[in-house]
């Protein structure tokens, strides 16, 4: 009871401190940039039929690259967890098993030689991408006995070889060169039409890694109790990986590679609420809503007044904290 009451407790504190920090990193994202925007003229001027220069930038490009932001964030958080729950690796995230490079990957061959697909398939492309480049390295990872140090270290392999590739590919065609800002992770460029579609696939994803929270919580005893418990367990990894894919390539199709929140965050919130997945999930979707909302104002300071790509904010972060995880885990890994 003690616990339970605990962990309760815990839950409640770390929500209230993330709906605070998420409203104060939206109000930067909102009001951060070139140009500066007052909120009483977003309030007096919202509702007139012919707003303001400031009333525009405010309505079409800074506050659907905030919801954009808070979207990315919380669908690879959960990738993440969702990945380290069914893998038991505290390495396991959508960079660090290809997820991220093979989306990338795809989506550039589509735009590459299909340049007609249009904007709102290429998600299709992101998700081929996604299993690809997850597949490719548990093929590799598993010939002579699968460890956790091997996916990891073949991951890694895979992912460099795939965005060499990409990049590859970028370089050599010109006519595609604009594409390698998105490729480093950015949301500079958001509109509603992004928003409009990651949102139902965002929907999907979230709400089935939440419908399976609790057998993922299950999963951490061991496949063994898990069976033993009642659950199927090729069932719960299929849908776990389906989650994966569409989390993971929806957030790629739009924004790139925005590397490491799938690894951090879901550390960081069973530090903070347990073990318990209903928990986590929940809590590592809000906890990535802030972290890359804040990331991404911090991009836009780093060189002002030009944009810099947010991936390169996460990569900074999370770069320590891989190395901090693969020192700490080593045990853990072989």
């Amino acid at each position: 009871m003690t616990m339970r009451r605990t962990n309760k407790r815990s839950l409640v504190q770390t929500c209230i401190c993330l709906t605070v920090l998420l409203a104060i990193g939206l109000w930067l994202s909102l009001f951060t940039g070139v140009a500066a925007i007052p909120l009483q003229t977003v309030l007096k001027q919202w509702s007139l039929a012919e707003p303001s220069k400031e009333l525009l930038i405010f309505q079409t490009i800074r506050l659907p690259r905030a919801v954009l932001g808070a979207l990315i964030g919380a669908n690879l958080a959960v990738a993440g967890a969702l990945m380290q729950a069914i893998t038991r690796n505290p390495l396991a995230s959508p960079q660090v098993f290809g997820v991220n490079a093979g989306a990338s990957l795809v989506v550039v061959l589509a735009i590459l030689f299909l340049p007609s697909i249009g904007s709102a398939n290429l998600i299709y492309f992101a998700f081929a991408g996604a299993i690809l480049g997850g597949f490719t390295v548990l093929g590799f990872a598993s010939s002579r006995g699968m460890t956790n140090l091997k996916i990891a270290l073949v991951g890694m392999a895979v992912h460099l070889l795939l965005t060499s590739i990409t990049k590859g590919l970028i370089i050599y065609n010109e006519h595609i060169s604009d594409v390698m800002f998105w490729l480093s992770g950015s949301i500079s460029g958001a509109t509603w039409a992004d928003v409009r579609m990651i949102l139902p696939w965002s929907v999907l994803g979230l709400a089935l890694a939440a419908g399976l929270a609790g057998s993922l919580s299950v999963f951490r005893l061991g496949e063994e109790v898990a069976m033993g418990l009642g659950q199927k367990i090729v069932v719960v990894r299929l849908l776990a990986c389906a989650a994966i894919v569409i989390l993971g390539g929806a957030s790629v199709a739009v924004a790139g590679a925005v590397g490491f929140i799938g690894l951090m965050i879901p550390h960081i919130a069973r530090k903070l609420v347990g073990t318990d997945y209903r928990a986590v999930i929940f809590v590592s979707a809000w906890g990535g809503a802030v972290l890359v909302t804040y990331s991404d104002v911090v991009a836009r300071l780093i060189s002002f007044p030009f944009e810099s790509p947010v991936g390169i904010v996460t990569a900074l972060l999370g770069t320590p904290f891989f190395l901090y995880l693969a020192r700490k885990k080593g045990r853990e890994l072989v």
